[in-house]
């Protein structure tokens, strides 16, 4: 989808954490007042593999002006996958493909996260061979090749774009966006999930410094135990 004429659409960040992921301290009331505060107009909290916060977020969101999606960010056998517009969570381990119908199941929207950099668990191009989007910008990428690999691997197939901060800190909440183009419907949830199922949808922002980087991998090294994954 072409990224002209886009200055009306919701500017939605499609993946933050708080602190019911392992690496991240951050609350659901410092994302959503960041998230007022850089001007986007909503966000999808996808912690790994847990929904409480998630769902607090999406429920409070309206109190600060902003469209709030719950969502969660699991891990399956072939990779992350980022589950938009879920209330319940998909069981982690499985395959991928077992995963994206799980997700569908349960009216949400599919896709896949940082795709093809393995030291993120991101899936690699064999294991992806259905979702509902890829996730073509993410802002913790340090050089962008990555990016560009998932933007030429979501036109190569089809796939909408999307866009987020992957935030683990307040800080970078905004940083990378799903673009959603609504139309002439009502801002909810409802209709920017509808428009996400759509495929209208595209992806920019700001790559995270090479200092918040290194740090976020420096910090989840520190985390790192028997039995903890590096995610």
């Amino acid at each position: 989808m072409s990224g002209d004429g886009w200055t009306d659409a919701l500017w939605i960040d499609c993946h933050v954490h708080t602190a019911d992921s392992f690496d991240s301290s951050a609350s659901v009331d410092e994302v959503l007042r960041k998230a007022v505060e850089v001007g986007i107009d909503g966000l999808v909290v996808t912690d790994h593999d847990r929904i409480d916060r998630s769902l607090r977020a999406a429920a409070r969101a309206p109190e600060f002006g902003l469209i709030g999606i719950p969502g969660v960010e699991v891990s399956t056998a072939g990779g992350h996958l980022l589950a938009i517009g879920v209330e319940s969570l998909p069981r982690p381990g499985q395959p991928l493909d077992e995963t994206v119908e799980s997700v569908r199941a349960k009216g949400g929207l599919a896709v896949v996260p940082h795709p093809f950099q393995w030291s993120r668990h991101g899936a690699s191009a064999t294991e992806i061979t259905d979702c509902d989007g890829i996730e073509v910008f993410n802002a913790h990428s340090l050089t962008g090749i990555r990016n560009r690999q998932a933007e030429r691997f979501a036109n190569m197939f089809d796939y909408p774009w999307f866009g987020g901060s992957d935030a683990h800190r307040p800080a970078l909440v905004g940083k990378g966006v799903t673009y959603v183009a609504v139309g002439e419907s009502e801002p909810t949830a409802k209709a920017v999930l509808k428009a996400m199922r759509d495929g209208r949808t595209w992806a920019g922002g700001d790559r995270a410094s090479t200092r918040r980087y290194l740090g976020k991998l420096a910090h989840n090294a520190r985390l790192k135990g028997p039995g903890v994954t590096l995610l």
